[in-house]
């Protein structure tokens, strides 16, 4: 059995070979298609034959497909680049070569082929820095000859070319490359092309370039609400770029340069949310950048705290000094900082749990949004870890549950450098904490500081969907019974049940399933009572409250289903009914909506007459004794 499926295998391999290098261009992809996979799938070491060939027959699809227009010819340039990213994924030391093969062909190809072929570089160099100063100067050189021209196409590759430039230059971006890049844009960019490369800048963290581009657009815009988008995004870029100056063992200085960032972030919130409006209301840009303000406010509140800690004896002292002195001023200036220190680990958990929030609302984010946003959450618990096991409970600790998963899928730059932090932080906290027991307080304090002033050196990474919704899903909910009015309650007698019927449709925008998709719809339903009416009577706990949750399939994008739901306490009770969506991997999302009713559970009127009458001092006929017995049931 395993010789004939060697013996398959070899063949299968075999006809791959041969299939690169076919005169028809589609069996040659599919043999450079098949070659690949097994190259990458592979764990063998001695696959460097295989791996030759399948970069050989990459690189003459290249050249074959670069220098025509066709669709034909394009689609399988596309198919050649993907796996090209494949290849030096899995296959890092097969970087440079491919590299190379793009920028050499990528003087003398057609503009429809250099835009997919920047696309691919970009991608690649995201992946790994294999982008070299040499190489970075034929980019410019290439950004500098099509910059002559205003088609469509070339603003398209100026766009293109100016991601792979940020991309291989994100931690610094030399004034050479800003002075070319604006010159060009003066020259034979519109606004589009301009809003689009500031754009890019964001998103690889080059604030300073996009802080200027975006100045430079405000004036160009016919709409408020688009003039105050420009707005905050430049103020929030200017913030960024103020975090950029921050030095390690210059803690005075780290508290003005974050003071001045979040006067520059407070400034584009109140853009922002002018520039909000009903049909985009701009809500998760919004709430990121909320709790980015939350989070610098955080940093500068601990820095202040770890300051006040220097002037503050140990705790093993600080009862003898006060003792001797007969000062009590340095014990109780200890337990104040002590507190305050647990209030900071308090606040970041707090914003961990936020961001927690934000990326379950988050059901039409892309993957690098939403890797962007856990790395935040990461940071808030990395910091409260550090504050527990460095001053508040050094012994109990555990390293074990904050171990870092390694460098190994990470998809860009920003994430590299982030996980670098988190990797030094954690060996940098477990080496304080094993050495000395208990830390001293004045290593405890310069850890936590050059700990954050680590993150926050690390430009901010602004990602796709901050600009772009790609995927938009959204459901509407109905509700029966419901009122005429909102305001106006429904009445129902507290011996019956209400039979709640929920409706809901799916709606989608143009690229329904883009990023993932819905396999069912989960509904909550809980009621609180808001007043109550009547006498008090003994009933179980269990009969005050309503918590119901149900999961439905949607069918041709309808659910519907019921909830039965008690009122047995008199008085005005809030229905409340959420949606969230799970997706085909089980994760659930808080997409909502959500969606409140009102309704007063009334007396029936057989109880109400009884009591009436035992108030009266009358007894009940025997009639209506029965009939009351009947009515609990």
């Amino acid at each position: 059995g395993a010789a004939a499926t060697t013996a398959r295998s070899f063949d299968l391999v075999k006809l791959a070979q041969e299939c690169c290098y076919h005169n028809n261009r589609g069996i040659a992809a599919h043999g450079v298609r098949i070659l690949t996979n097994i190259s990458a799938s592979c764990q063998e070491k001695d696959l460097l034959p295989l791996e030759q060939d399948a970069v050989f027959g990459l690189e003459a699809l290249l050249v074959l497909c670069s220098q025509d227009d066709s669709p034909g010819a394009q689609a399988t340039l596309k198919i050649t680049l993907t796996c090209m990213v494949k290849l030096v994924k899995c296959r890092p030391h097969l970087s440079q070569s491919v590299v190379e093969s793009l920028l050499t062909q990528l003087h003398s190809a057609q503009d429809t082929a250099r835009i997919l072929m920047c696309h691919c570089l970009a991608a690649i160099a995201m992946q790994l820095p294999v982008l070299a100063d040499g190489m970075l100067g034929d980019l410019m050189d290439l950004y500098k000859l099509i910059g002559q021209s205003t088609t469509d196409k070339k603003q398209e590759l100026m766009v293109s070319l100016a991601t792979v430039i940020f991309v291989s230059s994100q931690k610094a971006l030399s004034s050479e490359i800003k002075t070319v890049i604006k010159q060009q844009l003066e020259n034979a960019s519109n606004g589009w092309t301009a809003y689009r490369i500031a754009r890019q800048a964001s998103r690889m963290g080059n604030h300073d370039m996009a802080r200027e581009l975006y100045q430079s657009l405000l004036t160009q815009v016919a709409s408020e609400h688009f003039y105050f988008w420009l707005n905050s995004l430049k103020e929030f870029s200017h913030a960024e770029q103020c975090l950029s100056g921050l030095q390690e063992d210059n803690y005075s200085s780290a508290l003005s340069c974050i003071a001045e960032a979040l006067k520059s972030y407070h400034k584009g919130i109140a853009s922002l949310t002018a520039a909000s409006t009903p049909l985009n209301p701009l809500s998760f840009q919004c709430g990121f950048v909320k709790l980015r303000i939350d989070l610098l406010q955080a940093f500068s509140q601990l820095i202040c705290t770890c300051n006040s800690l220097k002037t503050s004896p140990p705790p093993a002292i600080a009862t003898t000094i006060a003792m001797t002195s007969g000062n009590d001023l340095q014990r109780c200036g200890r337990i104040s900082n002590q507190a305050c220190m647990k209030h900071s680990m308090e606040e970041f958990r707090n914003l961990a749990t936020r961001y927690g929030d934000l990326y379950q609302s988050s059901f039409d984010a892309d993957s690098a949004t939403l890797r962007n946003v856990e790395l935040q959450q990461q940071s808030c618990l990395l910091i409260s870890h550090a504050i527990e096991a460095l001053i508040l409970d050094p012994e109990s600790v555990s390293f074990q549950e904050y171990s870092s998963n390694g460098t190994a899928h990470v998809e860009s730059e920003y994430e590299r450098r982030m996980m670098s932090v988190f990797n030094h932080v954690l060996e940098e906290v477990e080496s304080l904490n094993r050495k000395y027991a208990p830390v001293s307080y004045l290593a405890s304090n310069t850890c936590l500081c050059d700990a954050v002033i680590a993150l926050l050196k690390v430009p901010l990474s602004f990602q796709r969907y901050f600009f772009q919704k790609l995927q938009s899903t959204s459901i509407k909910l109905a509700l029966s019974p419901s009122p005429r009015n909102p305001a106006e309650p429904i009445a129902v007698q507290n011996n019956q049940q209400l039979a709640l019927k929920v409706e809901g449709v799916v709606q989608h925008g143009s690229k329904p399933g883009l990023f993932r998709k819905i396999q069912s719809v989960c509904l909550n339903v809980s009621s609180v009572l808001q007043s109550k009416s009547g006498q008090d009577y003994k009933i179980p706990i269990d009969n005050m409250t309503n918590e119901m949750e149900q999961r439905v399939e949607p069918h041709n994008d309808y659910f519907s289903t019921q909830f039965l739901l008690n009122f047995v306490v008199l008085g005005t009770h809030n229905i409340t009914v959420e949606s969230s969506v799970i997706d085909s991997n089980g994760v659930v999302w808080k997409t909502g909506p959500k969606t409140t009713i009102f309704v007063k559970s009334l007396e029936d009127p057989y109880s109400q007459q009884v009591r009436l009458q035992q108030q009266q001092g009358q007894p009940p006929s025997q009639q209506q004794q029965q009939r009351t017995a009947y009515s609990r049931f």
